[in-house]
């Protein structure tokens, strides 16, 4: 007789099951509507067998965030290696974009959702700021790294980041195909915007 698979909702699995699941429920009916009680259902066990691993819907929400910020990463990380920073830069720009287009819910779950209380959740903090680190290490090798430039990177990382999230925000809204568009202006957007950051990091290092 054939042995049976093992259940996803099995004990040593229940957490991991928790997080694929909660993932589900948020794409069904929005973040907001996440609770372990439906969790719980579509998994098929009693309501109270998520708690054995999250105390809260809040502890399991900020997994399925930590979670989107380790992929979020890795895909940065996977642009390759440029040896010319301005490359690198450009690079991970694409990525950044690139990752907002194909994982639209999980991008809003990382930078349009309601964190959960920071002091809680301490492994969702460090994930992220090694997200945001990827970018400053980049910007470290086009500037230096002394003790001095490090308000600079900070502030040229700021620029950068809330250049990109606009236009990642842009391209997956409403109303960008309402506006009338060429089908080259959309398609040549992206290396647009990435190639005028270039030029705004530029024109900042000659002016200073």
């Amino acid at each position: 007789m054939p042995k049976k698979s093992p259940s996803p909702a099995a004990p040593l699995d229940l957490r991991e099951a928790c997080v694929i699941a909660a993932q589900e429920v948020i794409a069904e009916k929005g973040v907001e509507n996440l609770s372990l009680r439906d969790v719980a259902r579509k998994l098929g066990v009693s309501h109270q067998a998520p708690y054995k691993h999250y105390p809260s819907r809040d502890h399991l929400l900020a997994e399925v965030m930590r979670r989107c910020f380790q992929r979020f990463a890795e895909h940065l990380d996977a642009r390759g290696q440029f040896d010319d920073p301005k490359g690198d830069l450009a690079a991970l720009g694409r990525q950044y974009l690139s990752y907002a287009r194909d994982h639209p819910l999980e991008y809003r779950l990382m930078f349009d959702t309601q964190w959960p209380e920071a002091a809680e959740h301490p492994d969702l903090i460090r994930d992220a700021v090694h997200t945001y680190d990827i970018l400053r290490k980049v910007l470290r090798r086009l500037h230096g790294d002394s003790a001095s430039l490090h308000d600079r990177v900070d502030l040229d990382a700021l620029y950068i980041w809330s250049t990109v999230h606009g236009m990642a925000g842009v391209m997956n809204g409403n109303c960008i195909d309402k506006l009338n568009l060429k089908p080259k202006v959309i398609e040549q957007a992206i290396e647009h915007v990435i190639k005028m950051v270039e030029l705004g990091l530029s024109s900042f290092s000659e002016a200073g």
